[in-house]
């Protein structure tokens, strides 16, 4: 039989294989895991069969510890069950992971190996998830590459079914699992005819079943439960050996060579490397370089950690070997060494030729690991005396672990090709990339790699495409540091990072340039050309943005620059490489509909046109650098410039350890976003002061907080650059007579996302985009630097509870690295105007935790008082009790402060016995207790002596009373961590919760969750989701003393704020439940657009808005009143077939998809319903 040949990541490869085996896949959504499970669900939703003639029964649960419950469950009741997790996603299923094991059931796991969040979070990947596993009971079984993942995956299952033990199966998260690689793709038939059918029907036989009843999971007492323990030792003692056969069964169908471990390298090999995972395949490279230069080296491969077989280990282990060198992907505090060590040296125990074993630590959080660090380690264990406990890759000049690590170096094969693309977050660079790997290793017979590599933005954050292609398979797991061609699609890029550094000798550079040629060459960093110059580069440009304008696509320069990449890398003859182009096309956005294809079949025809070569000049090659403004006013602390900066110039991995003394428990200065300044907007809007009616709009829904409201007083005016004194209006309105009014953008912080543009009031647009170029040579940014550094906010003459007035608030939330046109962050925004001085936020893990908290960028800030926003993240389950916990904390030293002054105020100076009762009069308001607090502390300062002062003085942080914020999304308040919300809701504490409801899991893909709605399509409801939405705010009123508000910034800015300021006011427990637009929705026209579709949401019934405020029940008015106005359902229609969420499936299942979307609108009108019964109610006997 032929080899069939596909080009896929290691998540889609441990799909396909588990695809095979599973009957009940119960699942929920991780990075990196999250598509395994999506593959599952969308063959599944397409009739693909198992190797039991069946679709898979896709489950998605509540959360991971739910799905492992299920999984449990499914597995007890006789199917043969699996699921796809990472990280702490792994650990929530630890206690069911020791009941399958116990309970000696056939399950299997497949993770992608990912960092645990310590004293940050991480989605990359190490293995500190897996190594947490190891005591489970569950066998480990380690993949390094994809097409590991192939052909070892489906080991896992067959070995779990006839061996009784349960199966972990893992691979290196980001670096395999979304590693692109042409593979040699397993037979199912092969699967088919090694699975057990006996052990299957045993499995079944041994089911939990009311035709044969039995009890399991009992409890046993200290007399039997250590005997029962042990019965399981001869299936584990079983399992090497089953693993063992099925690789050998394995080898024989494709020809590679698998073991439990397996050697490669040197025979009479002296020093060896003991690794597991994606580290393997760049080992290989650089035993295959060493033993080139005659060094005797080699490396043991792991495939079976647990049960860990010594006869396997020594069968491979050379009888040469002096010294090992064992790697571990992980760091445990406290431990004498790493797990894969102590397993190596346990393995030597009392061995007479035991070699010399040290251990070290590499890779942590996907940190790159190349050649030269593989090197390092064996130079090191060439040493005379090997440095133990080591590590590589970083620089420790503070514990001095660090291996010295010499120049980079590529080791793949010759002939192979290395590309580098810059990209801007979601320009579909990343996508285009992928098409374009697929392409060459699908329709040539050339081997194929690509990985992409990102910064912590969401779209809207640079992107780095790795690609490479050649004759032989690719084993470099390491990123492109010396390509042959680079393609920027970003000329910003070129002063903020290192581009072209890497660029070999000949190489080709490729630039998206806005200017002609000769402005190209004024514009570009002198850096660039004098490296383009002595490497005899080629230099090529092209107005993508341009021509993605004129085509429709607006900022998504992808296909153009894809176009651009095949005329110029000549692979494939150029006709060609456009039809394949077009098919994958047609592949990728085919659901978004056939105007989206045409424009991309567009981009593809035309977007080699555009072409122009720069001649390189050889005189470039005495360029020097231009230097820096040695007054940069974007200048920070130390901090900012040695630690900020570099990491957002993508430098970070050059950082030592010392660089972050003082931050070893991972916390942050606040406000660090102001520096970066990204000018990544290629249009920004321009204030046209004529047409202005002064209503601040722009300002609320600006997703980024980069155009600001300034009132101007006369010393401000005055004080003014000259560039901003004609650009200036008198004030409107009777509180602000006398001052100046300006609207202010900054262009070098926004994102061009159009919201404020679309949504201006006025008859004649008071704001239009036009090229960043324009409103910098405006002097605009000099404008905003002014206002916003120097001009204080002026809401107090004004008050905060109109959209006016909150538009002259300081913004404490700014500058972040969410989508452009984001739906969630103006909420955020408005709340941090509001009560931003003394508040405190406790964020779920999500989109709303990574654009508020991922190093370096803060855009949580303070005032010029140094008072500001306290920001925390815990985890995505627990938010609720964490920020319970941080309010608990608070008022239990407020209370102990109350304590003292009750004890101590007879025996204090009158002047301070005075404001102490003041105090404890007022001390749950938050702007009376900030009052008092002001000229309590000076009077506490003068009188330290006095008894009680000197312990008031240590909680003074306590004295203003702070408004607590718990912040998430609806896949925390909805479905993992409801439990959680449930209970702090319940508990009438005086909590706020804030849920940005997009209806989707938005951080991890684009996931369902129990906010989506019926017939929406989203990861895991490939076929449409069948049930109706949760409705988290009538769950909540239920209780009847929990302030509930469902609100729509969109639809009434003023509702919101009421809402908002009400919440706040009560006494108790808040829920405030926000319509939140979303990338992944998918909006006609995208997020730009997102405003009237929002607004419309409202309009049509699909997101009514209310406020049920609990202190009306105090004199018997009825508390919740709908605040929205009577829906236009025959609008309802319209809103759905806006987005790709709802009309995606009248694409391919147009009957169901219909039949759906009626039940989505009759679940509608029954909610509104519901709601108007309770608006109706009389509530006068509840008084």
């Amino acid at each position: 039989m032929s080899k069939i040949m596909k080009t896929m990541d290691g998540n889609e490869a441990a799909a396909y294989v588990s695809y095979a085996f599973t009957e009940v896949a119960g699942i929920y959504p991780i990075t990196p895991s999250s598509p395994m499970a999506d593959y599952t669900d969308a063959w599944a939703s397409r009739g693909k069969k198992n190797l039991f003639g069946m679709p898979v029964k896709v489950v998605e649960m509540q959360s991971e510890g739910g799905a492992a419950g299920t999984v449990h469950g499914s597995l007890q009741a006789g199917a043969l069950t699996t699921t796809y997790t990472a990280a702490q996603g792994l650990l929530l299923k630890i206690p069911n992971m020791y009941k399958i094991a116990g309970q000696m059931l056939p399950g299997v796991i497949h993770v992608a190996a990912r960092s645990l969040a310590a004293q940050a979070l991480s989605i990359f990947g190490d293995h500190q998830d897996v190594y947490a596993c190891r005591q489970t009971g569950f066998a480990m079984l380690s993949s390094a590459s994809v097409q590991e993942v192939m052909d070892i995956g489906g080991i896992a299952h067959l070995a779990a079914i006839k061996g009784r033990v349960p199966f972990l199966h893992f691979f290196d998260g980001f670096r395999t699992s979304h590693e692109i690689q042409k593979i040699e793709v397993m037979d199912y038939a092969d699967f088919d005819k090694l699975l057990d059918r006996k052990a299957v029907q045993a499995f079944r036989d041994n089911a939990l079943n009311s035709e044969h009843p039995k009890t399991r999971g009992t409890a046993q007492n200290d007399d039997i439960y250590f005997q029962t323990r042990e019965l399981s030792n001869k299936y584990y003692e079983a399992v090497p050996d089953i693993v063992a056969d099925y690789m050998a069964e394995i080898s024989k169908i494709t020809g590679r060579d698998y073991k439990p471990f397996n050697y490669y390298g040197a025979k009479d090999a002296t020093n060896i490397i003991v690794a597991m995972g994606s580290v393997n395949e760049a080992l290989e490279e650089v035993v295959d370089y060493l033993t080139s230069k005659g060094e005797k080296v080699g490396v043991i491969k792991v495939h079976l950690y647990r049960p860990f077989s010594l006869k396997y280990f020594f069968d491979v282990l050379p009888k040469s070997v002096e010294k090992i060198a064992v790697l571990d992907r992980t760091k445990e505090p406290g431990s004498i060494g790493e797990p894969l060590y102590l397993d190596i040296k346990s393995a030597f125990y009392g061995n007479k030729k035991e070699p010399l074993i040290i251990g070290g630590r590499y890779g942590l959080s996907s940190k790159d690991v190349d050649p030269a660090q593989l090197i390092a380690v064996f130079e090191n264990l060439k040493s005379k005396e090997p440095k133990n406990h080591f590590t590589v890759g970083i620089d420790d000049d503070v514990t001095f672990t660090s291996l010295k690590v010499g120049k980079k170096i590529s080791l793949g094969d010759q002939d192979a090709i290395e590309c580098l693309f810059y990209g801007l977050g979601a320009d579909g660079t990343v996508g285009a990339n992928k098409n374009s790997i697929k392409i060459i290793g699908d329709k040539t017979d050339l081997y194929a790699q690509a990985y992409f590599a990102y910064d912590s933005k969401k779209s809207g954050g640079y992107t780095r495409s790795h690609l490479r292609f050649g004759k032989k398979p690719i084993r470099s797991t390491y990123l492109v540091s010396n390509p042959h061609f680079v393609a920027c699609s970003v000329a910003a890029y070129l002063d903020v990072y290192d581009v072209v550094d890497g660029i070999r000798e000949g190489g080709t550079f490729l630039l998206n340039s806005i200017w002609d040629a000769k402005e190209t060459i004024e514009k570009i960093p002198n850096k660039v050309k004098r490296i383009l110059a002595e490497r005899k580069a080629k230099f090529y440009i092209l107005n993508a943005t341009k021509l993605a304008s004129e085509i429709g696509l607006g900022n998504r320069t992808n296909t153009i620059m894809q176009s651009a990449f095949f005329k110029l890398a000549n692979i494939i003859p150029f006709d060609d490489a456009k039809a394949y182009m077009k098919e994958y096309a047609k592949k990728t956005y085919g659901k978004k509909g056939d105007k989206i294809v045409q424009m991309n079949y567009d981009a593809i025809d035309r977007g080699a046109d555009g072409l122009i070569e720069i001649k390189v000049d050889p005189a470039w090659i005495n360029l020097k650098d231009e230097t820096t403004n040695e007054h940069d006013k974007y200048k920070g602390d130390k901090f900012i410039e040695s630690v900020v900066k570099p990491i957002n110039a993508a430098r970070g991995d050059k950082l030592p350890v010392s660089a972050f003394l003082g931050h070893e428990d991972g916390s942050f200065e606040a406000g660090t976003t102001k520096y970066e300044k990204r000018g990544v907007g290629v249009m920004v809007p321009k204030w046209i002061k004529e047409n202005c009616i002064q209503c601040n709009q722009c300002v609320f829904v600006c997703p980024h907080a980069v155009i600001r409201a300034f009132l101007l007083d006369e010393k401000d005016e005055q004080n003014s650059p000259e560039s901003l004194k004609p650009n200036l209006l008198d004030a409107k309105g009777k509180d602000v007579k006398g001052y100046k009014y300006k609207i202010q953008v900054s262009p070098l912080d926004c994102t061009g996302c159009e919201l404020c543009a679309q949504n201006c009031p006025s008859k004649e647009k008071s704001l239009v985009m036009v090229p960043f170029e324009e409103e910098i040579d405006n002097k605009e940014q000099e404008n905003a630097d002014y206002l916003f550094q120097n001009v204080t906010y002026k809401s107090d003459l004004t008050g905060k509870e109109s959209v006016k007035g909150i538009g002259f608030a300081k913004p404490y939330f700014e500058f972040h690295g969410a989508c452009p046109g984001c739906g969630e962050t103006p909420y955020i925004t408005a709340v941090s105007r509001l009560f931003g001085d003394h508040m405190i936020v406790a964020n779920a893990t999500g989109c709303s935790s990574i654009y508020g908290g991922s190093a370096p960028s803060m855009p949580y800030t303070h005032d010029e008082n140094g008072r500001g926003i306290a920001w925390a993240n815990s985890l995505f389950e627990d938010n609720a009790e964490f920020g319970f916990g941080m309010r608990v904390a608070s008022e239990t030293l407020r209370h102990q402060i109350e304590n003292i002054m009750l004890e101590t105020k007879k025996d204090v100076p009158n002047a301070l016995s005075a404001l102490y009762t003041d105090w404890i009069e007022n001390r749950n308001d938050s702007f009376k207790s900030a009052e008092i607090r002001d000229r309590l502390i000076p009077l506490l300062e003068a009188n330290k002596k006095e008894k009680g002062v000197a312990e008031i003085l240590g909680l003074k942080q306590y004295l203003s009373k702070k408004s607590q914020w718990i912040i998430g999304g609806d896949g925390w308040a909805y479905d993992i961590g409801y439990g959680g919300l449930d209970h702090v809701l319940a508990s009438g504490e005086n909590v706020n919760v804030l849920v940005l409801d997009t209806e989707v899991y938005s951080n991890t893909g684009g996931q369902s969750s129990k906010a989506s709605r019926t017939g929406s399509i989203a990861q895991f409801t490939a076929s449409g989701k069948s049930v109706q939405k949760k409705d988290l705010g009538q769950i909540a009123m239920t209780y009847g003393n929990i302030f509930v508000a469902q609100i729509n910034s969109n639809a009434s800015q003023a509702n919101m704020i009421k809402a908002i300021l009400a919440a706040e006011a009560y006494d108790g427990p808040s829920l405030i439940i926000c319509y939140a637009p979303c990338i992944s929705h998918g909006i006609k026209g995208g997020l730009a657009k997102s405003g009237n579709q929002a607004e419309l949401a409202t309009k049509c019934g699909y997101w009514p808005t209310y406020i049920f405020n609990p202190e009306l029940l105090k004199s018997g008015q009825n508390p919740l009143k709908i605040t929205s106005k009577e829906p236009d359902w025959e609008l309802y229609d319209e809103f759905l077939s806006n987005e790709v969420r709802y009309n995606a499936l009248k694409k391919f299942n147009p009957d169901h998809a219909s039949e759906l979307l009626e039940q989505n609108k009759k679940d509608s009108q029954r909610r509104y319903r519901q709601l108007v019964r309770f608006s109706k109610s009389d509530f006068s006997d509840e008084i």
